[in-house]
């Protein structure tokens, strides 16, 4: 079953076309990545599904149900995260209370969102550890596990990654994309946006590539890693 999908979307910025009628299908369990040049529309595709772009044109579905015109707080409700480029964590907050924000959106009782941090700090154990310490005096990659932990406090059927890899060591980066395997292993749906493609489509099921703001390619992530105009293009090759 396909739980978000786009029909022939546009998103402009002024006389700017960033997205020229994309069309993209995430199914329940999958790991999608969507890769391609800076400049390209990636993040533009992610921000335009949690509404926080307007749509010039085209619909946004999740679960069937047209949500193109709902505000982006009722998405994020409805069980749309996104993690941002950048993390964008509370810096001036504590770890737990950057935590406990991402609970806001949900109507579930306080017991319930204890069990869920608590899961977050199985998953991030170094969290717990710093979970009285402001944000910002974090690393990179311990912002960017809080980012992703805070996105899931919101118990998300889709969960939208942004760039998870950007500014982080090897170490840092080799942990993110453990994170997201488990998170795969656990029948997660996720959508991925990945400057590096081959870690990108090493963890995915199916892969689009976004040029200029046009889809000019898509398949299974296998499939992708062979061609060889993304080889070329992408993967270093």
């Amino acid at each position: 079953m396909s739980l978000l999908k786009i029909e022939n979307m546009w998103v402009s910025y002024g006389n700017i076309r960033a997205l020229k009628g994309i069309n993209l299908v995430v199914n329940e369990g999958e790991v999608v990545s969507l890769i391609g040049a800076n400049g390209a529309g990636k993040t533009t595709t992610l921000q335009a599904i949690s509404g926080l772009l307007p749509i010039a044109d085209g619909k946004v579905y999740f679960k069937d149900a047209d949500i193109t015109n709902e505000k982006s707080f009722k998405r994020t409700r409805m069980g749309i995260a996104q993690v941002p480029e950048g993390r964008r964590v509370f810096k001036g907050l504590s770890v737990e209370d950057n935590l406990t924000l991402g609970s806001i959106s949900t109507d579930e009782s306080e017991e319930s969102d204890k069990a869920e941090m608590k899961k977050i700090y199985e998953l991030f154990p170094v969290l717990e550890e710093r979970k009285a310490q402001k944000a910002g005096t974090l690393s990179g990659g311990e912002q960017q596990m809080l980012a992703m932990g805070r996105a899931l406090m919101t118990r998300p059927e889709v969960l939208l990654l942004d760039e998870p890899s950007m500014g982080l060591s090897p170490l840092f980066v080799d942990v993110i994309f453990d994170t997201i395997k488990y998170l795969k292993s656990e029948g997660r749906t996720i959508l991925l946006v990945e400057q590096n493609a081959n870690l990108a489509l090493d963890v995915a099921d199916r892969g689009y590539v976004l040029e200029t703001g046009k889809i000019v390619k898509e398949g299974l992530a296998s499939d992708l890693k062979t061609d060889p105009d993304v080889k070329a293009a992408y993967l270093g090759v």
